[in-house]
């Protein structure tokens, strides 16, 4: 679904059914040596998104199988060390298909096909290294990549902390979030409200002509019977060349419960506009828990500023 606003108000908003991701991919290690004889690992998948499981020896493609998979999977894709895995569409939360694979060297491998959890635990997988000795070379280099990224990640997370401890946008965030707009330099200048499967969105624009920021307010309802509408992550970056742009956002809560609303706050200076070439348009772009992008909005400077 693509929603478009006025051109004369400059902001354009897009509900997408999946995301262009320019971001890191998302390797995991599994090593079957960790896991008791009876267990059977899991790979997260995601309707029309390949998932590539890439094993420590050639694959027999006459002996891989998943099982009850048709109306519900491309047929697999083997070829050397690798099977290639597509839903059709998006599984059920309590759904799972097995995937045996067998090597050339007569080893099975079960795998349970589910998907994606919310959070971080259990986010898609785009690719999964499946190793049965970890003292192979290629098991310890996959497992170390996991371990400094995990080890990156906790690094920024604890600088970003330390850096909203400083910072006034923050602040202000965190006033917008839980609605003390009145005690803010703000006012409401545009509103709009969004319909899309699984939640609706109202977005608010927030002006202000006694300090040089701009806000945008992001009140999310959660239509989903079963499942918590959460965050992943948002952006924001310039739309000519993708360069990221800093800006302070605070959340009502983690989680929004069904039927639930839930409030996410952005706060930036209005210096995120300028580049040496002029004043550039914005992409403000917010991820859901499962990695697919919820929301997609174009910003003007003079939207901020008429």
């Amino acid at each position: 679904m693509v929603t478009c606003l006025p051109a004369r108000f400059a902001l354009a908003v897009l509900l997408l059914s999946a995301a262009v991701e320019a971001r890191e991919p998302a390797v995991r290690t599994v090593l079957l040596s960790e896991h008791p004889e009876d267990f059977t690992p899991s790979v997260y998948v995601k309707g029309a998104v390949a998932t590539v499981l890439r094993f420590e020896a050639p694959v027999d493609a006459s002996k891989t199988r998943m099982l009850a998979w048709e109306g519900r999977f491309e047929p697999l894709l083997v070829g050397g060390r690798k099977v290639v895995v597509e839903p059709i569409r998006d599984l059920a939360e309590d759904e799972g298909v097995p995937l045996l694979v067998t090597l050339t060297n007569g080893r099975e491998i079960p795998l349970l096909l589910k998907a994606p959890g919310q959070g971080r635990r259990a986010e898609l997988d785009q690719q999964v290294n499946v190793f049965e000795d970890r003292q192979r070379y290629e098991a310890m280099y996959s497992t170390l990549m996991d371990s400094l990224k995990q080890q990156r990640v906790l690094g920024e997370e604890i600088a970003r902390l330390r850096q909203e401890e400083r910072s006034s946008d923050h602040a202000l965030a965190a006033l917008v979030v839980n609605g003390d707009i009145t005690q803010t330099p703000f006012t409401n200048r545009r509103r709009w409200a969004l319909k899309e499967e699984g939640a609706n969105i109202v977005v608010e624009v927030l002006t202000s002509t006694t300090v040089p920021k701009v806000a945008v307010l992001f009140s999310v309802t959660n239509h989903d019977a079963k499942n918590p509408w959460s965050l992943k992550e948002a952006r924001l970056s310039t739309v000519s060349s993708g360069e990221s742009r800093p800006f302070a956002l605070r959340m009502k809560q983690d989680e929004i419960a069904p039927g639930a609303t839930g409030r996410i706050a952005v706060v930036a200076d209005d210096s995120v506009f300028q580049s040496p070439q002029g004043l550039e348009q914005l992409a403000l772009e917010l991820f859901r828990a499962d990695g697919l992008s919820q929301a997609y909005l174009v910003l003007e400077w003079r939207l901020f500023k008429e």
